[in-house]
């Protein structure tokens, strides 16, 4: 098993790599980079890709000089140094240069960085875990996901749990009680939910439950009550699970189909077996053939799963439903900087996700072994 684990780690590195540099390629061809952002700001214009797109007022001709559009009226120095600091040029200054390198100093200039290089740059400093800061919140992008953390872990990891402890419950008693009123009319409403949309439902819930048109239930938005640092620990609790309620609700809603008919379709490959047969031939009652015997065997793909399943919610869903209820968690953040093109933000949660989902899918290998001892993925070819 060693060995195997090993290969998989060793092929984490290619496969990150793989990713970054596709994404790192196509954001070159993306119109509106940051530079774009910032002159756009600058000027007080509200759409920099109406600029981009030719939209807009005529502008006079600047010359071969301009490389930017939304430029006019802002002096060369200000973009030169604008690109320096954003990482896309560095200052060369001479050898008879004393002191710090500075645009306005004698014999110091500006020289363009290829993509090749800014590529090989940030991802060296990706591996001392350095992700450089935000261009537009002059924050760490570290500082960044780590504040926003706890919102997107809350969605994914309550939503998780709920589908399983609501699923598989629900996929067993379908299994043994396949082909009833009650198989088909679950199965009619688990399919249902799975085809509203996630946002659909979360305004249904807002509009119901949240002081929309009918009842003050539940808050509107935010993940904490002002005065959340006041109360007592029982009421911090009580807030903080107030607070989750409709998101966690609106969130799960599409994950319990899938879980649910998963569970009951391994629980009826099982019970068809022979051992199960002969288990209910020795006199064992129906509920130690089924959960004595069957249970351990029908869970094996749905438990060890849950690693891969709890990524795919935390990953999935948490930008719209993030945005319905006001929650500033990963989702919200990464949409705002890929508008944005901040880059740093960009690359740094994509090259932290990415390693997330792939460590991820080895942890699921090992829920396997854990759970069934039998299954050796060291005898597979690879």
């Amino acid at each position: 098993m060693g060995a195997y684990i090993l290969r998989r780690l060793l092929l984490v590195i290619p496969t990150l790599l793989g990713v970054m540099i596709i994404n790192f390629v196509l954001t070159q061809f993306v119109p509106g980079g940051p530079i774009e952002q910032v002159i756009a700001r600058a000027q007080g214009e509200g759409d920099v890709f109406q600029n981009i797109a030719g939209g807009g007022e005529e502008v006079e001709d600047l010359g071969d000089d301009s490389r930017y559009l939304g430029a006019r009226g802002l002096p060369q120095e200000f973009l030169d140094q604008l690109e320096v600091d954003m990482g896309f040029a560095r200052i060369v200054c001479g050898p008879d240069h004393v002191g710090d390198p500075d645009l306005d100093a004698e014999g110091c200039e500006k020289q363009d960085i290829g993509i090749a290089e800014r590529f090989f740059i940030m991802m060296g400093n990706y591996l001392t875990l350095d992700f450089g800061d935000s261009f537009f919140r002059d924050t760490p992008v570290f500082e960044l996901v780590w504040e926003k953390m706890p919102v997107s872990i809350t969605l994914g990891l309550w939503s998780t749990i709920i589908a399983y402890v609501v699923s598989i419950p629900l996929g067993i008693r379908k299994a043994v009680r396949d082909g009833t009123p009650f198989d088909s009319w679950t199965s009619g409403a688990i399919i249902a939910a799975y085809a509203i949309p996630g946002f659909l439902f979360a305004i249904l819930l807002l509009v119901m439950f949240a002081g929309g048109s009918y009842w003050k239930i539940f808050p509107l938005r935010g993940l904490t009550s002002d005065n959340f640092d006041d109360l007592s620990a029982l009421g911090k609790v009580a807030d903080y699970f107030w607070h989750i309620t409709l998101p966690v609700v609106a969130t799960s809603i599409s994950g319990f189909a899938t879980l649910t008919l998963l569970t009951k379709n391994s629980f009826l490959d099982e019970i068809k077996k022979h051992y199960v047969m002969t288990a209910r031939a020795k006199g064992l009652s129906e509920g130690r053939v089924l959960y004595g015997h069957v249970f351990r065997n029908a869970m094996l793909i749905v438990i060890a799963g849950f690693p891969a399943v709890f990524i795919g919610v935390f990953f999935g869903s948490s930008l719209i439903i993030e945005t319905i209820f006001s929650l500033d968690g990963l989702g919200r953040m990464g949409f705002e900087a890929a508008l944005q093109r901040d880059y740093p933000i960009v690359f740094g949660t994509l090259f932290v996700f990415g390693l997330i989902g792939l460590l991820v899918g080895i942890l699921s290998d090992l829920m396997y072994v854990f759970i069934d001892p039998r299954i050796d993925f060291e005898a597979r070819e690879v």
